[in-house]
């Protein structure tokens, strides 16, 4: 009980104003503009505790891993259903374990004055492997999800690849993890529209991803001021 309280507390202490206003404000709107809209209850809440968890991750809380497996397990079930695949192997075979290892990384990394975890940058050396590495992975993926019937397959491959890689780099600590976020988020919110277009009712999904590029450019800044103070490795 001891250790659920300190958990909690760890978690709600650190807060600026204006990020528990850019939390609530967020999870807030996406639920009821998805309730105006008839979203399933799904959808519905894939998309807050999705919007929750990326919030969280650039707070560099823990509790994004809880948020994060409720939304990787709905998320998959709603991608299935429009036959996204690759959205589907992603979150199922790579997501859903993944909550847990960066539960368990994080933990041991957390600041003991700021109750959020460390945060690095890569050298230009790094960067340059990162981005040839997802790069040549989509193009291999992509190939693969034509011959599956992928309805997208080279954009579904590119969010798939790419955000395999982002959460190893969040996982790492590293504030490049934005510069792809922001990637994967505008070509989630092209395909996922491309979807609604053909009649799938996916409102609160596309409405997830559109906060999720609002918050990947706030997070961007703010991580890479904050590991700028620190060192670059």
């Amino acid at each position: 009980m001891n250790t659920i309280k300190k958990f909690i507390k760890n978690e709600i202490s650190g807060w600026a104003l204006w990020e528990v206003l850019w939390l609530f404000t967020t999870c807030g709107t996406i639920a009821g503009i998805s309730i105006y809209w008839q979203c399933s209850l799904m959808a519905i809440i894939s998309a807050v505790t999705g919007t929750a968890c990326v919030i969280l991750t650039g707070k560099g809380k823990l509790s994004a891993y809880i948020f994060g497996l409720i939304n990787c397990v709905l998320y998959a079930i709603i991608s299935y259903k429009a036959k996204l695949f690759g959205e589907v192997s992603l979150n199922v075979l790579y997501y859903l374990p993944m909550q847990f290892y960066g539960f368990h990384v994080w933990k041991k990394h957390m600041s003991v004055k700021t109750k959020e975890v460390e945060k690095k940058r890569m050298t230009w050396r790094k960067r340059m492997i990162l981005a040839m590495s997802i790069v040549s992975a989509t193009y291999l993926y992509g190939l693969i999800l034509t011959e599956l019937g992928d309805a997208m397959p080279f954009v579904d491959a590119f969010t798939t690849v790419s955000s395999i890689i982002a959460l190893i780099v969040s996982i790492k600590m590293f504030a490049e993890q934005w510069w792809i976020w922001v990637c994967v988020n505008v070509f989630s919110i092209w395909m996922w529209y491309n979807n609604y277009q053909v009649g799938n009712d996916n409102i609160a999904t596309i409405l997830m991803w559109s906060i999720y590029l609002i918050n990947s450019v706030i997070m961007l800044v703010k991580w890479e001021r904050e590991a700028k103070r620190k060192y670059e490795i």
